[in-house]
C-alpha cells in the first residue's frame, strides 16, 4: 500500500463512505460523504479527493481532499449511506432519518426525505415522549431499513411518507447494526451479542433464526456480508474480536479472530475483492486483513504496513505475539491452512478510527482527532 494521506477538518468524523460508482463504470472512486458527531455542530459533508502529492511542514502527506458541500445535521451522525448516485440517507442520535439529495450542478445539498420519529422510547404523543438514537441504516434501493436502541426496526421506501413495515419490539436490548443478506432478509447485530436473521416476508415479529456465541454477552458493533457468499457475515464488537459466521452452519461463529485492543467499531469486506477484510477501532488503529491464498510466505501475521513498512515505521510493533491464534482463512477451520496477513494501515496510533469504506483501490476513513485519511493505491 503506498501513501495514505491525511486531512484535518476541525470536526469528529463519526461516519465515512464512498459514492458509488455508476454500473458499468471504470473509474476510481473520487467522491465520498461524512457525517460528524460530538460537536457543537454536526455537518454531513461531500469531498472530492481531487489531486494528491502535496508535502506539509512534517513531511508528511498532505491530502487535497476538497469539500464539495454540506449541510447541517440535527444530532449526531450515527450511519450513513448512499441511497444512490445523488441520495444520502443518514441516521441521527435524535430517531430521525434523513435522506439528503445532492444538486451537483450548483453543488448544494438538502434535506430531500425525513422520518423524523423513526425511533423512540414513549411514541409520538404520548406525555412520555422519548427519542430513541438511529444506530443502524441500510440501502437496497428503493428500500431503507433502520435499527435503533430502541430495539425497533423500520422498512421504509424511498418516497413513501409511512414506514412500509414496523417490528416494533424486534429486541429488548440495543440493536447496533444492519445488513442486508438477501433482499427480503436482513440481519441485526446487538448489545447482547447475538446476530438475528429477519424475513420481511413473514407477518410475526420474530427473528427466522438467532446466532451467538455461548455464555458469552460481548456487545456487538458492526457487521458485513461478503458480497459473493451471501451467507458469510464478519461482526466486530467491545471485545475488539473479528468474528466470521456462516449462517447455514449451526449457532456459532466459525472463526474467531483476535484483533483490536478495544471495540471495533466497522468491519468491511471488499466489495469485488472480498479475500480482503478492513477494520478500525477505539484503539486508533485501522487494520488490512488478507486472506488471498496467493499471497506468499504468510509465516509473518502481524505486519507494521506490510509493504510499506518505511512510511509505517511508527506503528504497532509488539503486536506480533498477539496474533498466532490468526490462522484460518474466513470459513476454514484448519491451522495447517495459509494464515491470514494483516497490515495496519495508519502511520501512528491516536484517538478512535471511527469509520472505513473501501471501493476498488481507494480507501477512507475518519477519525475522533478530527481527521480524515485517504489512500488510492490499496492493493499497489
Amino acid at each position: 500500500m503506498e501513501e495514505i494521506y491525511a486531512k484535518f477538518v476541525s470536526q469528529k468524523i463519526s461516519k465515512t463512505r464512498w459514492r458509488p460508482l455508476p454500473p458499468g463504470s471504470l473509474q476510481t472512486a473520487e467522491t465520498f460523504a461524512t457525517g460528524s458527531w460530538d460537536n457543537e455542530e454536526n455537518y454531513v459533508s461531500l469531498w472530492s479527493i481531487g489531486d494528491f502529492g502535496n508535502l506539509d511542514s512534517d513531511g508528511g502527506f498532505e491530502g487535497d481532499h476538497q469539500l464539495l458541500c454540506d449541510i447541517r445535521h440535527h444530532g449526531d451522525v450515527m450511519d450513513l449511506q448512499f441511497f444512490d448516485q445523488e441520495r444520502i440517507v443518514t441516521a441521527s442520535s435524535t430517531g430521525c432519518v434523513t435522506v439528503f439529495l445532492h444538486h451537483p450542478n450548483n453543488q448544494t445539498l438538502s434535506v430531500n426525505q425525513q422520518w423524523t420519529t423513526a425511533h423512540y422510547h414513549a411514541g409520538p404523543g404520548s406525555p412520555s415522549y422519548s427519542s430513541a438514537p438511529c444506530t443502524g441504516v441500510v440501502c437496497n434501493n428503493p428500500e431503507i431499513v433502520t435499527v435503533g436502541e430502541d430495539g425497533r426496526i423500520n422498512l421504509f421506501r424511498a418516497d413513501h411518507k409511512e414506514a412500509v413495515r414496523t417490528i416494533d419490539n424486534a429486541d429488548s436490548s440495543t440493536l447496533h447494526a444492519v445488513t442486508f443478506l438477501r433482499t427480503p432478509e436482513i440481519l441485526t447485530v446487538n448489545s447482547i451479542g447475538q446476530l438475528k436473521i429477519w424475513d420481511f416476508r413473514q407477518q410475526g415479529n420474530e427473528p427466522s433464526q438467532i446466532l451467538s456465541l455461548t455464555g458469552d454477552r460481548v456487545p456487538l458493533h458492526c457487521v458485513d456480508r461478503h458480497p459473493n457468499q451471501q451467507h458469510v457475515v464478519a461482526t466486530g464488537g467491545q471485545d475488539g474480536m473479528l468474528s466470521i459466521w456462516d449462517v447455514r452452519q449451526g449457532t456459532m461463529p466459525v472463526s474467531l479472530l483476535k484483533a483490536h485492543e478495544a471495540e471495533m467499531w466497522e468491519v468491511h469486506f471488499h466489495p469485488s475483492n472480498p479475500d480482503h477484510l478492513f477494520t478500525c477501532s477505539e484503539d486508533g488503529s485501522l487494520w488490512h486483513w488478507d486472506a488471498s491464498t496467493d499471497v506468499p510466505e504468510k509465516s509473518s501475521l502481524f505486519h507494521q504496513g506490510g509493504r510499506s513498512s518505511t512510511f509505517l515505521s511508527h506503528s504497532i510493533s509488539n503486536q506480533a505475539n498477539v496474533h498466532q491464534s490468526v490462522i484460518s482463512s474466513w470459513l476454514s477451520n484448519d491451522p495447517a491452512k495459509d494464515r491470514i496477513e494483516i497490515t495496519s494501515l495508519l502511520p501512528s496510533r491516536s484517538l478512535s478510527v471511527n469509520s472505513l469504506d473501501v471501493l476498488g483501490p481507494c480507501l477512507v476513513c475518519g477519525t475522533d482527532a478530527e481527521a480524515i485519511y485517504v489512500t488510492r493505491h490499496l492493493f499497489s
